[in-house]
Formats: structure tokens, C-alpha cells, sequence
């Protein structure tokens, strides 16, 4: 069977000007910034006339853990989203944006595929309104700033091996990850070790994404920690006076994006922080500037439920006060299969056992979400190679879960392949069985935080944490850091910090190797195992193969 390529599906597209787009969810084109022909940023003046009014219902897209045979929850995300508008529903779409890192190392695109994109799918996985950009740089004019000040004196007392504030960069590079800067002389200023993180990692780019509006954006700016005195006395962005100048490099950024589906819907691509290393979801303010102009708002949270649903629990809808009214948990037969213990290359052959075996994972996500008083859907996302009896085998599971899984076919047939999908959320949504709360409360303590999820998520017996970075914690909740919520940067292949544990493990360990404290963007970070801020490419990146053709189209990059 032949099958068009997403990028090849994508061109084909029949996409309608942006301002038609925004004319559906009644955005005035004067409130739209256009960047180009079909994708536009809308205005903060429009944002702020929508205060009062009533909200649509969330619904989240999460996912089983991902395995190399593929889930698709973007893909799901952008199918749910033309499936409700094809039943007459005014839904939109919202999603993040593209990290070049990933797309240039293994990842491929993030406008999902098949049927189901989001279009103008190149320029979204490339350099798209140029957010990450500005992300990249108003970070980066702290760290400027941070070493200038040093270098003309050092007025605040910055103690040179207690700067915390570390440079980063939208691409995977291992060798930037532990750096020496400052080096040739007097006039290059004080050597110190530093190193990047990759933008989606940084914090400016979470505080974007958690901010309300300008004002939010740049008292959050203010409160990051960039340094510490020898007393350990903590020195803010602000008294370095760099939230004024960042604001101003974020202020486009901040507005979110307007784009389409293949199918002319409106969606949202606003913001991209990494699930396994930041908090996994598109921005606050696109959210709840959906939630004010459509009936649904469907969004997703990155990687698996255990790390994305986790944090937009936890943190996003913590946070902005949303309260999600249906969750879709999306998984492949392959993927089942593939967690029962079947080899990437046998998953074309019909294994009903391995199935039946792998299901377990998908359990454990039902009622992790169940756990936050959400009620659950699986949607199955179909690939050509599932067998009707590896399909049952995986819906029966489901039903023994007390929830019921839908097959889709969304990438092969758009909307008609979501219409049962749709008419379910749209029963769970308007049934009022949702009862959303948060897994631990604002006063419990840091690590006991930590604990909760690390139990009651990925159902581990113990978090192991050296004397170190428990007093660290301590001292934070002196501080009156407390009450914040807790990041997990963890591997998203596992529930363990193992990527190589497929399933539902029990009886492990989580070790949590570092924390930092993120005061602007307002969570602690734990990062757990061998996870890294910085990403490495693989053996083999896709940025060797991807060029422009003959035709001036770029091949290689989906």
C-alpha cells in the first residue's frame, strides 16, 4: 500500500487566509498580526477584551509511555480537534511549538501527521514567528548581563562559583553541556565553569508559558534566581536590572500564534518546554485566549501521562486555576506489543499475547489521570498493520479498567476517523463526573512532594537524595519556596529512570541527582537518573538529510 508522507499530505493542503481562520472564532483582523498569508500572532488588546467571559470545557491528550513504534498524541491532539468541529462543535486546538533541536537529531516534526496536521507544517518545525528565538535571546542577555556586572566591579557581590544561572541554545550539543567561559585574559573577565541547556529547558521560556500577560511576564522575570552572594543571600534578575530589557525581547513572543488544521479549524501553537526536562505544555495565556472562543479546547501535555499530564496538572492547571473536564490517553497496538516484549522489527506480525502482556502500561496512565479526578478515554490511534483481534484485545483491557478504548483513524481519514471519539468526549465533558484536583497540596514539603509522585506516578518504593539536596530543599522552604509545586525531569521512555524498563515496573527507585529552584517561573526542578538539559544528537541526525531539492522544496526534515 502506498502512503503520501506527511510533509507531502501538508503541501497539498488547501489552506484558507488567517484572517478567515480568526474570523471563525470572532478575533477582528485588526487584532490579528500576520506573518505572512497563513499564520498570525493575535493581539494582547484582543486577549484582555475577553476577561468575563464564560470558558469552554478542556480536554487533555496524553499518552502511554513512548516507545520507538510511535503513539501519535499530536497527531491525536490536532484528529480530536477537527473530529469535534466535523459534530458541530466550535473546538480549537492547542499546541506547542517546535524545538530545531529534536528536528534536526530524531524527533521529526511536532504539527502532527498524516490527515491530522497543523499547517504550515515546515515553518512550524522551523523558525515559525521566531519565539524561540527571542526566548533564546532574552535569556542569553541575562547571562550577558550577569558576567558584564562581574566583570565592572561586582557591586552586588556575586560570588563567582555560586552563579546558578547557566547559557543556553535552541540545538542538541553535548559539548556545550559543561563549559568554561571568561577565558584569554584580564579583558574577557573572570573564568568560571557554566554550560547550556537547550532553550526548551530554560526557565524564561517556562515563564513565558505560565505568564497572564506583560506585566505577569516581567515580575516573573524579576524573581528569577541568578546568582548567590558568599553569604548565600540569593541575587534576582531584577537587581541585575535585565527584566526591563528581556520583556521587551519577549514582547511578540508573548503574543500566542494562530495557525490551521488541514481541515481549516483554528489551533493555538504557542510555547514549547520539554516535558521530560521543563513542565511539557503550550502557554497559559493560549489556553485561556481558547477557552474564551471556543466550546472545546483540546490541548495536549508532552510524552507520556506519567511526566506531561503530571505537570499540566500539577503546575499549568495548578497555576492558571483550569480545571480540565475529560482526558484522552492515546495509544497504538504496535506500542503495546512493543511494551509486551516484541522487537521494533517484528511489530507488523500479529501478536494478540504481547499485547495482552504490554497493556499493563496503559493501566497504570488510566488511572494515574483517573487519580486527579479526571475521566478517561483511550483513543487507540490505527496503524495499517493492526489486526481486528489485537485491536479487541487492547479495548477489552480497557473496558477492565472501567473506561473504554475507541479505534481512530484520523491519520488516514482526518476527521471521519475521530467522529467516535468526539461524541465521547463530548460525553465525558458534559456529563460532570470530572472532579479535578491536584495529586499533593501547596504546604506539603519539597521532598515529600517529590515522594508523592515518584510513588503514587511512577509507583516507586523510595526516592533516593543525598543529606545535600535535602537540606537544599529546607533551605528553599526557609526561603518561602515551599509552597511551589515540583518539576520532575525524568526519562520519558519509563516510569523508572531506567529508559530501557517498558511496562508497569514496581519495587524501583527514583535518585534525584539535582534540584534547581525556578522563582520566576514558579516550581522546583528534580532532575532524576541520567537525564540531561542538554541534549546530544544521535549517531546518525536528520540534519543529514535534510536540504533543498530541485523543486526548492526541503526533503528530509519529516
Amino acid at each position: 500500500m502506498a502512503f503520501k508522507s506527511d510533509i507531502e499530505i501538508a503541501r497539498e493542503a488547501k489552506k484558507r487566509p488567517i484572517q478567515e481562520i480568526g474570523d471563525k472564532l470572532g478575533i477582528p483582523t485588526e487584532h490579528l498580526l500576520p506573518y505572512g498569508h497563513d499564520k498570525a500572532k493575535v493581539s494582547q488588546d484582543f486577549i484582555t477584551s475577553l476577561e468575563g467571559k464564560k470558558d469552554g470545557k478542556l480536554i487533555l491528550v496524553t499518552a502511554i509511555n513512548p516507545t520507538p513504534a510511535g503513539e501519535g498524541k499530536t497527531t491525536t491532539t490536532v484528529g480530536l480537534g477537527d473530529g469535534l468541529n466535523r459534530i458541530g462543535k466550535k473546538a480549537v486546538i492547542c499546541i506547542r511549538e517546535a524545538s530545531l533541536g529534536p528536528n534536526f537529531g530524531m524527533k521529526g516534526g511536532a504539527a502532527g501527521g498524516g490527515y491530522a496536521q497543523v499547517v504550515p507544517m515546515e515553518e512550524m518545525n522551523l523558525h515559525f514567528t521566531g519565539d524561540f528565538h527571542a526566548i533564546t535571546s532574552a535569556h542569553n542577555l541575562l547571562s550577558a548581563m550577569i558576567d558584564n556586572h562581574i566583570y565592572w566591579g561586582n557591586e552586588l557581590g556575586i560570588d563567582e562559583r555560586r552563579v546558578a544561572w547557566r547559557r543556553v541554545m535552541d540545538m542538541n550539543d553535548r559539548a556545550l553541556r559543561d563549559t568554561v567561559v571568561s577565558l584569554g585574559g584580564v579583558s574577557n573577565g573572570f573564568p568560571r565553569q557554566t554550560g547550556f541547556d537547550i532553550t526548551v529547558a530554560s526557565e524564561v521560556m517556562a515563564i513565558l508559558c505560565l505568564s497572564k500577560n506583560l506585566e505577569d511576564l516581567q515580575e516573573r522575570l524579576g524573581r528569577i534566581v541568578v546568582a548567590y552572594r558568599r553569604d548565600k543571600t540569593p541575587i534576582y534578575c531584577r537587581d541585575i536590572k535585565a527584566d526591563g530589557a528581556m520583556t521587551v525581547l519577549l514582547k511578540d513572543a508573548m503574543q500566542p500564534n494562530l495557525v490551521q488544521t488541514l481541515e481549516n479549524n483554528p489551533a493555538f501553537v504557542h510555547g514549547g518546554p520539554f516535558a521530560n526536562i521543563a513542565h511539557g505544555c503550550n502557554s497559559v495565556i493560549a489556553t485561556k485566549t481558547a477557552l474564551k472562543l471556543g466550546e472545546y479546547v483540546v490541548t495536549e501535555a508532552g510524552f507520556g501521562a506519567d511526566l506531561g499530564a503530571e505537570k499540566f496538572f500539577d503546575i499549568k492547571c495548578r497555576k492558571a486555576g483550569l480545571k480540565p473536564a475529560a482526558a484522552v490517553i492515546v495509544a497504538t497496538v504496535r506500542a503495546m506489543k512493543m511494551n509486551g516484549g516484541v522487537a521494533k522489527a517484528d511489530l507488523n506480525n500479529e501478536n494478540v499475547d504481547a499485547v495482552k502482556k504490554g497493556c499493563p502500561n496503559l493501566g497504570r496512565h488510566i488511572a494515574n489521570v483517573k487519580g486527579f479526578g479526571v475521566p478517561v478515554v483511550v483513543a487507540i490511534n490505527h496503524f495499517y498493520s493492526d489486526t481486528d483481534a489485537e485491536v479487541q484485545a487492547v479495548k477489552d483491557y480497557v473496558a477492565q479498567q472501567g473506561s473504554e478504548a475507541i479505534l481512530c483513524q484520523h491519520w488516514a481519514k482526518g476527521s471521519e476517523g475521530t467522529e467516535a471519539l468526539a461524541h465521547k468526549v463530548v460525553q465525558l465533558a458534559e456529563s460532570g463526573s470530572a472532579n479535578f484536583a491536584p495529586l499533593y497540596p501547596d504546604d506539603m514539603p519539597l521532598f515529600q512532594k517529590i515522594e508523592t509522585i515518584a510513588k503514587r506516578i511512577y509507583h516507586a518504593d523510595e526516592v533516593l537524595a543525598d543529606k545535600s539536596i535535602r537540606d537544599q530543599l529546607k533551605v528553599w522552604e526557609e526561603a518561602g519556596y515551599g509552597n511551589l509545586p515540583v518539576c520532575m525531569a525524568k526519562t520519558q521512555y519509563s516510569f523508572t529512570t531506567d529508559p530501557n524498563r517498558r511496562g508497569a515496573p514496581t519495587g524501583h527507585s527514583v535518585p534525584v541527582r539535582e534540584v534547581r529552584l525556578s522563582a520566576g517561573a514558579g516550581f522546583i526542578v528534580a532532575i532524576c537518573g541520567e537525564i540531561m538539559t542538554m541534549p546530544g544528537l544521535p549517531r546518525t541526525p536528520a540534519a543529514e538529510t535534510i536540504r533543498i531539492n530541485d523543486e526548492g522544496n526541503v526533503e528530509g526534515l519529516f
